[in-house]
């Protein structure tokens, strides 16, 4: 079985060899330094024949939602208590991606999906795990990721995934009519907007979108809330698993120049 760069990290910081200390960072986070870490390399579970290095760091304390936010703004992304971002030897494929939301606007193929989830009832919960949303969790892994090294979660470590989190997070479930729950999303609250950390749904009701519903459904959150983004993890150009984050326009992607409109014709770098 396959190890995800998160349980590679979360062993390296257990004490196992194999990684480089960074170093700490001071200058963009005055309060204190934090040390990160680079794992080591490991095949990219996105490209076939590429190399996959990712710099990481733990997220704890009573400064984690502040910097939570600071290292949104530079690309990283959360699980558990570790914030990473790629750092591949040669590659830069990986890009930062994040909707804008007082901005975007539906178009036909997406209002589809609206109306087709519109008898659903939404709730925002504390980051709590239970056996109903693990049972829908392991149907989405068996049916969508068969043979990967999340399908073989057991509910302890799907709680880990939900309830190991040292900043603001809420878990969105989706009932239809009868009640039965259909999707879920563990959402992180930034300053600058929301962060989509991880979704599942039931794959017997491909006809919703749901996928695609929860994003619409979270942009619509951030702007009513007045926030400006919604934040997607990381778009690749030679991965078609990632292109339906280019659907929800305006996209913008980080680059060695900022957070810029996402071009698919000239994508950006990522930043170093």
């Amino acid at each position: 079985m396959s190890v995800s760069p998160i349980d590679h990290a979360l062993g390296q910081m257990s004490g196992q060899s194999g990684h480089d200390i960074v170093g700490p960072v001071t200058s963009q986070f005055p309060h204190a330094p934090h040390l990160f870490f680079r794992t080591g390399p490991m095949p990219c579970p996105y490209v076939d024949g590429r190399v996959e290095r990712n710099l990481f760091a733990q997220l704890r304390g009573p400064g984690a939602q502040e910097l939570h936010g600071d290292l949104a703004l530079a690309g990283f992304r959360r699980s558990h208590h570790i914030v990473y971002r790629p750092a591949c030897p040669g590659c830069s494929g990986c890009i930062p991606v994040r909707i804008v939301a007082p901005l975007f606007r539906p178009g036909r193929s997406l209002r589809r999906v609206i109306r087709a989830n519109a008898d659903l009832a939404s709730v925002t919960l504390p980051p709590r795990a239970d056996a109903e949303q693990f049972a829908l969790f392991s149907r989405y892994q068996q049916s969508r990721h068969i043979g990967g090294e999340m399908a073989a979660m057991t509910f302890t470590d799907y709680r880990a995934m939900v309830e190991d989190t040292h900043v603001e997070t809420s878990l969105l479930e989706y009932r239809d009519t009868t009640g039965t729950l259909v999707a879920a999303m563990i959402v992180d609250h930034l300053p600058s907007g929301l962060s989509a950390v991880y979704s599942f749904f039931d794959p017997a009701v491909q006809e919703r979108s749901l996928g695609t519903y929860m994003i619409i459904d979270l942009v619509q959150r951030a702007a009513s809330a007045g926030l400006d983004h919604v934040y997607l993890g990381y778009w690749i150009d030679q991965c078609a698993k990632m292109a339906y984050k280019a659907r929800f326009q305006p996209v913008e992607a980080l680059g060695r120049d900022g957070w810029k409109p996402l071009s698919l014709d000239a994508p950006p770098e990522a930043g170093s």
